[in-house]
């Protein structure tokens, strides 16, 4: 029997399933594994999912299952798109439960995302008629890849839909595992022509210019108006870091596609501007926005009723929340995986590589609210071993645990000791562009700290997620003496350099060229951290510590990942420590 979900179109024999794993055969009927399994349910401001124009700084609920029809090369979704499928425990979360949910968060609305709704189809489908039937607005992020009957069911019941198109070729499909891009673009058209609002979003990969720039040509002879978000693409999993663009690249894609459309952004790029609605006649920054963690964005302010006198009518659908919403530690848009993604770094160290097992520690930190109390501690060097314990005992590997620790301890006290009574210089930690600061109580401005610097972010009196822009008269008031860049979303130094130069910025860093990048989750995300600790300590005290960077690398590597270290071979994952060449 032919699923007729999406236009993948698998072939269902009797008690068997697709490619998604979702829907089974049941008596010649299509019908949900796993109906009303939720994941996730929590608030989150619009902007994170993201949508730019529809109800701006309005309050959603996010929710998602598990599972993905596509299957692609560094999802950030992975864990929610395959991995979770291993676990068998049902949430037990009705329909009725999240629209009571919303109500009584006072939510405006229902939003499903993370994971693509295709695979809950019946679950989305009556959610969307719950939520009609008690006046919230509903919508969800999707590849867009329903069948065209599938989609006009949904299409009355539902408020808006970003799209993220993977390409405009067919081969960037079919290395999703899909057929082609055809139905995507039929479907973004049939929504359009319905009054959905939609907004579009597509990955940038280096090399891949031209999947972006026919696919903005195609939406713009739909409308110049509808927002087109270039998502920069970052190697999550095993993708290859050759095809990262950097920001200054994706910036510069950009401008190219405002040559067609009126609304492009970008995402995953700290300290862009790109990120701001400015009026197409007069200039004027209507929306100022920024970074806001993967894939997401937050409003820094506003013109009265978001716009200026020559803009566009009906730029935005919806009123413009006063109030914002704001989310606590890892909640908002997509940092839940990265969350997710650093219990699994913990876990490879361990030795657990099983999905199932992955999926069921995973499942209780869910259940348990650890969460919060995971988002706290990992920032702290100190207490990341209590959480390194913490999971060592969930996955009964207390033995591998206590090793861990004993091997970072070992060199974190090391490092402390040597650095306690020492002249401490003035370091600035940021994230993408230099004028994004990271929050000085992150783990990156601690690792500053025990390695015998000042991290001057800690005078900074406002955070975000993970951080926030600054001034230019703030940067050159801290005056720096040393500069490192976030060795997780990234700018190479010589743009960093450049960056500095362009903006009229000034600092002892500057002067000495003290700009250094950590490698991937170096830093942040892994308990490879002690390594990017041990490099801080090199930069900032050459005179005292002289680490054999390599060396190190390759003793713990092969002692906790079971490889060898090759600097050649790297990736932005918190758990996979070397890429596909």
């Amino acid at each position: 029997m032919k699923c007729n979900i999406c236009e993948i179109g698998c072939d269902l024999a009797e008690g068997k399933s697709g490619q998604c794993r979702m829907y089974i055969n049941k008596n010649g009927q299509i019908i949900e594994r796993f109906p009303n399994n939720y994941f996730t349910m929590f608030p989150v401001s619009i902007e994170t999912v993201p949508l730019l124009h529809f109800y701006p700084r309005g309050k959603f609920l996010q929710v998602c299952t598990v599972g993905c029809n596509f299957k692609c090369e560094g999802c950030i979704s992975e864990i929610l798109a395959s991995r979770l499928l291993s676990t068998n425990k049902k949430s037990g979360i009705s329909n009725e439960n999240v629209i009571n949910k919303a109500l009584d968060e006072d939510c405006i609305g229902i939003v499903f995302c993370l994971n693509d709704p295709a695979v809950s189809y019946f679950t989305f489908r009556d959610l969307a008629k719950k939520a009609r039937q008690n006046n919230l607005l509903i919508g969800c992020s999707t590849n867009g890849y329903y069948t065209e009957n599938a989609l006009k069911e949904l299409i009355p019941l539902i408020d808006f839909v970003n799209i993220g198109i993977k390409g405009y070729s067919d081969e960037r499909y079919i290395s999703c595992g899909a057929r082609g891009s055809e139905p995507v673009f039929r479907n973004l058209k049939l929504l359009k022509e319905s009054d959905v609002h939609v907004e579009v979003s597509t990955i940038y990969i280096k090399g891949s210019e031209d999947e972006v720039i026919n696919t903005a040509k195609f939406v713009s002879s739909l409308s110049r108006d509808i927002p087109f978000q270039v998502m920069r693409f970052v190697p999550f999993g095993d993708a290859a870091p050759q095809i990262e663009p950097t920001i200054r690249e994706s910036e510069g894609l950009c401008d190219k596609l405002s040559q067609h459309l009126n609304y492009v952004y970008l995402f995953n790029s700290p300290g862009t501007d790109h990120l701001n609605t400015v009026c197409p006649e007069c200039s004027k920054i209507i929306f100022q926005r920024e970074f806001f963690g993967p894939m997401g964005s937050r409003t820094l302010s506003y013109l009265p009723q978001g716009g200026c006198k020559c803009s566009t009518a009906g730029l935005f659908r919806g009123e413009v929340s006063e109030v914002s919403h704001h989310e606590p530690g890892f909640m908002g848009g997509y940092r839940i995986t990265r969350a997710l993604e650093m219990i699994h770094a913990i876990l490879v160290c361990l030795g657990i590589k099983d999905d199932h097992e992955l999926a069921e520690i995973w499942a209780n930190v869910m259940e348990t609210g650890y969460l919060e109390q995971l988002h706290t501690s990992s920032q702290d060097l100190d207490s990341y071993f209590d959480v390194i314990e913490h999971f060592a005992a969930l996955a009964d590997k207390n033995k591998e645990g206590m090793e861990l620790v004993a091997y970072m301890r070992e060199k974190l006290d090391f490092i402390r000791s040597v650095t306690n009574d020492i002249e401490r210089p003035r370091v600035y930690y940021c994230m993408g562009y230099p004028l994004f600061a990271l929050n000085g109580e992150r783990i990156e401005n601690n690792l500053v700290e025990a390695a015998g610097g000042e991290s001057v972010n800690k005078l900074i009196d406002r955070e975000g997620k993970p951080g926030v822009g600054i001034s230019h008269n703030e940067f050159v008031g801290m005056n720096p003496e040393f500069i490192f860049i976030s060795g997780f979303l990234s700018t190479p130094v010589s743009d960093s350099y450049a960056y500095c130069k362009k903006h009229g910025l000034s600092a002892d860093a500057l002067k000495n060229r003290r700009i250094y990048g950590l490698r991937p989750l170096w830093d942040f995300g892994s308990p490879r951290w002690i390594l990017g600790l041990m490099y801080i300590a090199n930069k900032l005290h050459p005179d005292i510590f002289n680490f054999d960077i390599d060396k190190e690398a390759n003793q713990f590597y092969k002692r906790f990942y079971g490889v060898s270290f090759d600097s050649s071979r790297h990736n932005r994952s918190f758990y996979s420590v070397s890429s596909r060449q």
